[in-house]
């Protein structure tokens, strides 16, 4: 029998990673295109909090999912869809930052984190009747990527080629 601080490490340690290797994305196109050639409002955050955050709220996130998993019964109980859910939001999750850092399509980005940001009150929804506490720590996650899809839509919106008339 596996011990809980195993699935509970390897819960909390797989969302990190996806995060970590964004990281690597993000910063071999931070200098050079998003701190010199974007527009982007006043209100954003500072650059030196993005991998602090990033990393408490997969962290938060990880352990959600083991306590959905632990109460829910597994991927076989009652749990199932939820977890799926949070599966999927892994995926949608890590995505996004090689459309927006990777590829430069900063629309097309704000349309998959307007998904992400769907299945994350998805997964919130599911997770409630389950675990209370594993739905609160989503909480936090739909905050930072609320201000991270309204961050993606100003600076889509302030980068717009111009349309040239004629």
């Amino acid at each position: 029998m596996t011990q809980p601080w195993v699935i509970i490490g390897g819960s909390v340690i797989l969302p990190n990673v996806g995060g970590l290797l964004g990281s690597f994305i993000t910063r071999s196109k931070k200098k050079d295109w998003y701190d010199k050639d974007l527009k982007k409002p006043s209100w954003r955050p500072p650059n030196w909090l993005f991998g602090p955050m990033w990393t408490s709220l997969y962290s938060g996130m990880g352990y959600a999912s083991y306590l959905v998993w632990r109460d829910g019964g597994g991927f076989n109980g009652d749990a199932k869809t939820a977890l799926a859910l949070y599966g999927t939001n892994l995926a949608l999750n890590w995505i996004w930052t090689p459309i927006f850092f990777g590829s430069h399509k900063l629309g097309l980005a704000f349309g998959e984190i307007c998904l992400l940001w769907l299945n994350i009150a998805g997964c919130v929804y599911t997770f409630l009747p389950i675990n209370r506490t594993a739905a609160g720590l989503m909480l936090p996650y739909l905050g930072w990527v609320t201000l991270a899809t309204a961050l993606n839509y100003s600076i889509w919106q302030m980068n717009k080629p111009a349309i040239k008339e004629d």
